[in-house]
């Protein structure tokens, strides 16, 4: 049983709870995960057909988070291996594994769906059943191989996308969700991060003064938006205000600076590139609601490269 400790104000930011103390902050009940009071949504009954669901919507959001082409029917299942296990060369290895582990998550769901089709005709369906066993194996194995499968963006992967349907399949659905509150957390710090070093390395130049409160704005919402869910009904507002925050980054023109002015010269083309990749790296993980350490670690230092020389290294992720 969880205890809420209701309080009348938002906690002073010098305050250290304890990770997981949840409050009462504003009429919502918020948890406390790295430094940040994350809204906590209703935790449905722990049944099969919650289970089938949640399963289903973390499988949508795999597909929509990573390259293309890995959405395999589970019916093409033994196609996918086969011409995964014939083949030599290294990259299309890489890619058919992809596929298979697509084939995979969608053969689980399949049997998942099955199963509470059967459960919903008065059969009682065990943990050790046959098709339950069959289910976390595919999974598992899903899983494996998700772990060379790149984000949409050509960025790297989440691994973590991968491995939330198997967790979601062999754990209380209440321990699921506050592992994903833990997620949450960690995705709001780095968005923090990335907003920090673009105010930092980008924001103090004269030809971009000025961007620092439309950084600001981006990452508020961006963090607002990690905590929503898509049912939530403040999801018009939440969106919308993300959307039109990362537009006025995007479009914002830099301020031209006489060569004179600076000791390094900094190229405002390349500045401006960086800022962009900021703003997409916001929403690539605000929208994943999960961190991609190594992306963000590459792109806080091309940015201390561009203030420390005037030219940013190149991304190795291409745009959308």
């Amino acid at each position: 049983m969880i205890n809420v400790l209701k309080i009348d104000r938002v906690p002073n930011q010098d305050e250290f709870p304890e990770e997981g103390s949840r409050r009462i902050i504003g009429g919502e009940e918020r948890v406390f995960y790295d430094g940040y009071w994350i809204k906590v949504y209703k935790v449905p009954a722990d049944t099969l057909e919650a289970k089938k669901r949640l399963i289903d919507a973390l499988t949508r959001r795999l597909f929509n988070h990573t390259e293309h082409g890995l959405n395999i029917p589970g019916t093409r299942l033994a196609e996918a291996r086969s011409s995964f296990e014939a083949e030599t060369d290294t990259s299309r290895r890489r890619v058919k594994g992809a596929m298979l582990a697509g084939a995979l998550f969608n053969r689980a769901a399949d049997i998942f769906r099955k199963l509470v089709e059967l459960q919903a005709c008065g059969i009682e369906i065990l943990s050790d059943n046959p098709l339950m066993r069959e289910c976390g194996r595919c999974l598992l194995e899903a899983m494996e191989l998700g772990r060379n499968v790149l984000h949409r963006s050509g960025e790297e992967g989440i691994d973590e996308l991968w491995g939330e349907p198997f967790r979601a399949f062999s754990i209380p659905l209440e321990d699921f969700y506050e592992s994903r509150y833990i997620k949450i957390g960690q995705t709001m710090r780095d968005i923090d991060r990335i907003a920090k070093c673009l105010i930092i390395n980008l924001a103090q130049l004269p030809a971009f003064q000025g961007v620092e409160s439309a950084i600001v704005d981006l990452a508020n919402a961006a963090k607002i938006k990690t905590e929503t869910l898509r049912t939530d009904p403040d999801i018009f507002d939440v969106w919308s205000i993300m959307v039109t925050a990362g537009e006025r980054l995007a479009n914002l023109t830099p301020h031209p600076v006489p060569a004179a002015d600076e000791c390094i010269r900094h190229d405002s083309a390349e500045g401006l590139q960086l800022i962009r990749q900021g703003r997409d790296l916001i929403f690539y993980i605000t929208r994943a609601r999960t961190p991609m350490p190594k992306s963000t670690s590459e792109f806080i230092s091309r940015c201390e490269t561009y203030l420390a020389t005037g030219h940013a290294p190149l991304a190795t992720f291409r745009q959308d």
